[in-house]
């Protein structure tokens, strides 16, 4: 069973926080996804954290991003990015959504152009 509450309690401390981040789409950052409903895309473990690329920036306080996975359970709204902190990852599409900057906790690294361009290419033809 999911433990909301301590969640809700991290979901706070995130909220007030008060720092100015500098961003760019490519990043990979660890990012506090918590814990959320059915088959939304989790963070993990007891940090509420999962790895996510930035797809777009809406200013200094709101992106696009979408979660990454280590799962290499095939699905066409799963798109290989390559490795992340030793993990082959997959960028899951169906998860993306917009978040506060607030939720970044430290960028990993950049994705490469080439496979930035793929995964730019697998989120337009979603529409």
């Amino acid at each position: 069973m999911k433990n909301f509450d301590n969640w809700n309690k991290k979901k706070k401390q995130i909220h007030t926080k008060n720092v100015k981040l500098y961003y760019h789409p490519r990043e990979i950052w660890w990012c506090y996804l918590g814990l959320n409903v059915g088959c939304e895309q989790d963070g993990s473990e007891e940090k509420f954290l999962r790895p996510v690329i930035i797809i777009r920036d809406f200013g200094p306080s709101a992106c696009l991003i979408i979660p990454l996975t280590k799962s290499t359970k095939k699905h066409p709204l799963r798109i290989f990015i390559g490795k992340v902190d030793n993990h082959e990852a997959f960028a899951v599409l169906s998860q993306m959504k917009v978040i506060d900057t607030k939720r970044f906790l430290e960028k990993i690294g950049s994705l490469n152009k080439d496979n930035f361009l793929i995964l730019r290419k697998a989120v337009k033809n979603l529409f």
